[in-house]
């Protein structure tokens, strides 16, 4: 099993902020730090200080730590063309050591791309499809070799698909709750399949899914990665998650249910439990409000050393 920190910093947060939150981690034994990759904030309040671009914050965490994993939860493929994004995530795992990671999704929120005059075409599936395809096809030819592609989308001519990233394979992960295509993408081009938001009932029918998925097209099922995102709310008393939750514009009351990760140890020892049962491989705790870097301690020192492994 796999623990990761999970923030949404265009909440309001700065790169010293996230840079408290990863060094915290990986202090305390997580195996990831992982961000959003969003421009605008959601919500009420007001993003302040501004927004933070994810793979830019990622290679300056890349030479600030030395042991977590880094990655993104999930990128747009709005955001950047395939081969740049194949180049910046390779830098970054030059710059890590190998610690580098890419979550890569359709996208979904239009506000944030009128926003910043970013082009939110209305049917992005194929585009993501076809990232997938250039951006580990240029990390596998080949050093010497050169890779070209035609599709609807994009096309490159002989590219000489350098820099190569320093792992054999950047860990890629695929999420979603579609019912076909997305299992089938994770179940082609992915290490990891990811389930964020969901119920422990409907995260069991979407692993049983992309495990079908991959046996339709002759992978092995246990070669993917199984993964859970979940809200959290930590906290060793009423007072703590009272406070917690406040500080995001949210009651404890609202939070708890059969999705979010909400409690204290005991309680959230038990949910874990539950998603391990299910065939979690990682759980990412995704916390919102990054001036509390005492939340991930709380996690560290009183729950993941209680978490099964």
């Amino acid at each position: 099993m796999e623990y990761c920190i999970f923030t949404e910093p265009q909440q309001g947060a700065d790169y010293d902020d996230q840079l408290a939150f990863a060094q915290t981690a990986e202090r305390l034994g997580f195996d990831g730090y992982f961000r959003s990759d969003h421009y605008l904030h959601m919500g009420d309040g007001d993003g302040l200080p501004g927004p933070t671009d994810a793979w830019t914050t990622l290679a300056g965490l890349a030479r600030e730590t030395s042991r977590i994993r880094l990655g993104t939860l999930v990128s747009s493929v709005t955001y950047r063309v395939p081969g740049l994004l194949a180049i910046q995530v390779a830098q970054v795992d030059a710059m890590s050591g190998g610690r580098a990671e890419l979550g890569l999704g359709t996208g979904w929120f239009q506000r944030e791309h009128e926003a910043y005059g970013i082009p939110f075409p209305a049917k992005r599936f194929g585009i993501l499809e076809e990232q997938l395809e250039i951006v580990t096809g240029l990390w596998s030819t080949p050093v010497g070799g050169t890779y070209s592609f035609d599709g609807e989308h994009y096309r490159l001519s002989d590219a000489p698909a350098l820099p190569k990233p320093v792992q054999d394979r950047v860990p890629v992960i695929v999420g979603g709750a579609g019912p076909r295509r997305t299992p089938e993408l994770a179940a082609r081009f992915a290490t990891e399949f990811n389930i964020g938001f969901r119920s422990e009932r409907e995260s069991a029918e979407k692993f049983a899914g992309v495990r079908a998925a991959c046996e339709r097209i002759g992978r092995d099922p246990r070669s993917l990665k199984l993964s859970i995102a979940l809200p959290t709310l930590a906290g060793a008393t009423p007072a703590e998650l009272d406070r917690r939750a406040a500080n995001i514009g949210r009651t404890v009351e609202e939070l708890r249910g059969d999705v979010n990760i909400v409690g204290d140890r005991d309680e959230i020892v038990a949910k874990v439990e539950r998603l391990v049962a299910l065939g979690a491989e990682r759980v990412y705790f995704q916390l919102m409000d990054l001036q509390d870097v005492s939340h991930v301690e709380y996690l560290g020192t009183e729950v993941l050393p209680h978490l099964p492994r």
